[in-house]
């Protein structure tokens, strides 16, 4: 291919080699991405039709079921219809939109959660300034920065990949667009200020989970002057959940990014991917709030009404 030659389409990993196993990952893909629209789309009407739940909490919590829901909307549908259609290739613009989609909406969540776990110390530390710190203005700044700045980061990370020029080939050792992939095909030294651009962008992640720890910390301890061990119970494991997910979309994010090229793999790369762009959109609606006795109240007003009709 010559250098800096225009590349139609990209191959993406083929995730099996028989017809069988090719059914098997579309049918396991659809469960997961049936059961993170499902979760999320459940928390979005909840909130939305509840007025009881116009509040910051579950402002942030209705924001965070968009992003996630616009996260795995732009990986699985893609590899599955591949699998389904026994094809590898997704168009040049294709590979640019889910670049840019997933350095859009995923930065954005981790922001957002970063200002979710400060809703959260304010509430449980500084109830009494909770009303000033966390007005209707406030929280929609604060909502409406984590969207801008992720916007933001995808047009600096989209140009600056595709901007590059690449002719090592076309095939990519992932299942979606991944920027470490596409930057494995340059044939350019200017790659390198594309990898000081993810390693800034990984400093920033890794302050927003040093800032979502810290957080948590005051939350815990203020959590142990409850003189109710039950509340302490619910009140840690609630808490500890939330941390969990946290941890495993950062670390992994990061890793994957970052990781040396001497201990890449295209298993440990799936794996990988996996656990930070699949994993946290299924389960957050399980985490955040179905085990939320409001949110479950508000389901239960939604469903009822439906269910007494049909009888």
């Amino acid at each position: 291919m010559p250098n800096g030659s225009f590349i139609p389409e990209f191959l993406l990993l083929a995730l099996a080699d028989t017809r069988e196993l090719q059914l098997l990952h579309f049918w396991l893909f659809l469960g997961i991405y049936l059961a993170a629209l499902l979760g999320n789309a459940l928390i979005i009407t909840a909130i939305t039709c509840d007025h009881r739940l116009h509040t910051p909490m579950y402002f942030f919590l209705l924001n965070l079921s968009v992003l996630d829901l616009g996260t795995i909307s732009t990986t699985l549908p893609k590899s599955m219809a591949n699998s389904l259609w026994d094809s590898r290739a997704i168009s040049y613009w294709g590979c640019a939109a889910q670049v840019f989609l997933m350095f859009f909406l995923m930065p954005a969540e981790l922001y957002l959660l970063t200002i979710m776990s400060y809703d959260r110390y304010v509430a449980i530390c500084k109830p009494l300034h909770y009303g000033t710190l966390l007005g209707n203005r406030a929280c929609v700044h604060m909502a409406a920065a984590a969207w801008g700045t992720g916007f933001l980061n995808a047009l600096l990370h989209t140009a600056s990949t595709f901007s590059l020029p690449l002719c090592q080939g076309n095939v990519l050792d992932q299942f979606f667009c991944e920027i470490p992939q596409i930057l494995k095909l340059s044939c350019s030294h200017s790659y390198l200020r594309k990898v000081g651009l993810l390693v800034v962008s990984a400093c920033l992640a890794f302050g927003c989970f040093v800032f979502i720890m810290l957080s948590y910390v005051q939350i815990f301890r203020a959590v142990l002057r409850i003189p109710s061990e039950q509340g302490q119970h619910k009140a840690f494991s609630t808490c500890l959940a939330h941390l969990a997910v946290v941890s495993l979309f950062v670390s992994t994010g990061i890793f994957s990014y970052l990781k040396p090229p001497s201990i890449s793999s295209p298993t440990l790369n799936l794996v990988v991917s996996v656990l930070y762009s699949l994993v946290p959109p299924a389960v957050n609606p399980l985490i955040y709030s179905m085990r939320n006795k409001e949110i479950k109240d508000a389901l239960k007003k939604l469903i009822l009404p439906v269910t007494l009709q049909q009888q």
